[in-house]
């Protein structure tokens, strides 16, 4: 079978086909990968400088909540990133909200005096299938790397938090991409990243072609398992949205994510969130609010096109960078490409 990758939908992509097409973010890695440990941390940095001072908009929106993220309450609530995101694995998330807390202080250290709380935001997937996930092996340390590696250019596939991570019964990871639109007369950049670890072969569709049933045969497959995956969807954008409007765009996630075979089946957590680098939020009420005027919600579909596709894209993506892996116990997870080599 010979794969292409393909360009989903009609928008053209940035010149990275990335999440960091969109002016300021950058993506860092740090990626454990020995023996039966494969897993690793992904930070996303809305911007060069320091979010807990200047703060984006951002929503987030939970389509199963089979997961244990933190920090989606406040941003549910006050409509705000303080700190970068970042991905890892289930295990691992306290040890990474601990390392963005120490950060901050260090960056802030009035943190918790005079000045409030910070909000420390993870996202993970559970990778245990590949690595062992008991050995908690994401340290502080691994959040500083990634977090100083951030960068408009980063790889995709099986790195950082996607190292260990299945999709589609096969080699899952880090997916990005980016779609430009029109909206008002304006041009737009709207961003993509995936933590794909979701989703059973058989249901496979790759471009609207389905795949999955031929790949499951052909490989003899065993018969479908529970589905016990999840994935993490974060969309940026320069469009000057307010938090509703960014939750809007975050559900637009949804469609992307059925189009390739997903059902949000019952053990997976599917989760999407939302900012805007078009302005910020001071952390200090004294201090003045760069606002730029929303868009008109009238305006809004052509976003939401962008959103669908670099969502599915960026899920595609991810299969097509991902390389085969070995981990825990000896198990295995073939690449896309791999599983496909060969057959007609």
């Amino acid at each position: 079978m010979s794969l292409v990758l393909p360009h989903i939908g009609r928008l053209p992509a940035g010149p990275l086909n990335a999440i960091s097409d969109v002016a300021g973010v950058t993506v860092g890695h740090a990626t454990l990968a020995q023996g039966a440990v494969q897993t690793g941390v992904t930070v996303i940095r809305p911007h060069g400088g320091d979010p807990f001072r200047d703060k984006v908009p951002a929503a987030a929106v939970v389509f199963n909540g089979f997961g244990k993220s933190i920090g989606l309450v406040q941003v549910q609530e006050l409509g705000v990133l303080e700190t970068p995101v970042a991905l890892t694995n289930t295990m691992s998330v306290g040890s990474i909200a601990t390392a963005q807390v120490i950060s901050a202080i260090q960056a802030n250290p009035e943190i918790g005096r005079s000045e409030p709380t910070v909000n420390p935001l993870v996202f993970e997937c559970n990778d245990g299938y590949l690595n062992d996930i008991q050995a908690m092996a994401v340290s502080a340390e691994h959040y500083r790397q990634a977090l100083a590696s951030a960068a408009p250019g980063f790889e995709q596939g099986a790195v950082g938090a996607g190292r260990g991570m299945s999709c589609f019964d096969l080699k899952g990871g880090i997916g990005s991409a980016s779609r430009h639109a029109s909206a008002g007369g304006m041009q737009y950049c709207v961003g993509a990243l995936v933590l794909a670890n979701f989703g059973k072969l058989a249901a496979l569709t790759l471009a609207g072609q389905h795949i999955g049933n031929g790949l499951r045969r052909l490989r003899q497959t065993t018969p479908d398992a529970p589905e016990m995956g999840s994935i993490i969807m974060i969309i940026a954008t320069d469009a000057p949205l307010d938090a509703r409007q960014l939750g809007r765009l975050a559900t637009r996630c949804g469609v992307g994510l059925g189009r390739t075979g997903s059902i949000y089946g019952h053990g997976s957590g599917d989760l999407a969130l939302a900012f805007s680098t078009a302005q910020t939020v001071p952390s200090r009420p004294g201090s003045a609010i760069r606002q730029s005027a929303s868009l008109h919600d009238n305006l809004l579909d052509p976003l939401f096109e962008a959103v669908v596709d670099s969502t599915e894209q960026a899920i595609v993506n991810a299969l097509f960078a991902a390389q085969t892996v070995t981990g825990r116990d000896g198990h295995r997870r073939l690449s896309l490409r791999d599983a496909a080599a060969g057959l007609p």
